[in-house]
């Protein structure tokens, strides 16, 4: 029997507690931030759609490491986490990792992640979307340098295409995570 509930390693917006639980519409049984080897973060996926601002991404890298959220999750939260980031048509693809959990030394945990194979180096993240990977890792106590890192990060001001577009995804976003609690 499959088991009931799994880990996730958010390393993106997903870390903010309200965009997980507000946007995404799940509420993880437990939340931790956590590191995960081998893996490096980049701020050059495109998005679905052309608003010239990019997303975060974590590709292979056996010299480094990615900090984030372990969110401990029923199985079909990760389905729906999958269908809203767009792994269906392609836009992540799911990746096994090993997450150490910040909030105590015991064996790293199996956890599920997204990644994808789409970059575009051209891009750079909105500082909306800064503000949001910030402070999540705030919110979930990641080292004090990896938040210094991401505050360092070049951002540009929000596209005015993507101000435009994100309340449509929003009010999707939203619908979907309705419907799917009613299910």
């Amino acid at each position: 029997m499959p088991p009931t509930t799994l880990w996730y390693f958010a390393y993106g917006s997903n870390m903010q507690t309200d965009t997980f639980r507000g946007r995404r519409g799940i509420a993880p049984l437990r939340a931790v931030g956590a590191r995960v080897a081998g893996w490096r973060l980049v701020l050059d996926k495109p998005p679905l759609f052309p608003i010239g601002e990019s997303f975060a991404n974590v590709v292979p890298d056996p010299a480094a490491e990615v900090f984030g959220v372990a969110y401990e999750i029923e199985a079909a939260d990760l389905e729906h986490i999958e269908l809203t980031e767009g792994v269906p048509i392609g836009n992540y693809r799911r990746a096994e990792v090993l997450a150490h959990l910040l909030d105590d030394g015991v064996a790293p945990v199996s956890a599920c992640t997204l990644t994808s194979d789409r970059h575009d180096a051209s891009l750079r993240p909105s500082e909306r979307y800064m503000r949001l990977l910030i402070e999540g890792a705030r919110e979930h106590a990641l080292p004090a340098e990896y938040v210094a890192w991401l505050e360092a990060v070049s951002a540009q001001p929000e596209n005015p295409a993507a101000a435009m577009f994100r309340p449509v995804l929003d009010g999707l976003l939203r619908s979907v995570s309705r419907n799917r609690r009613r299910d």
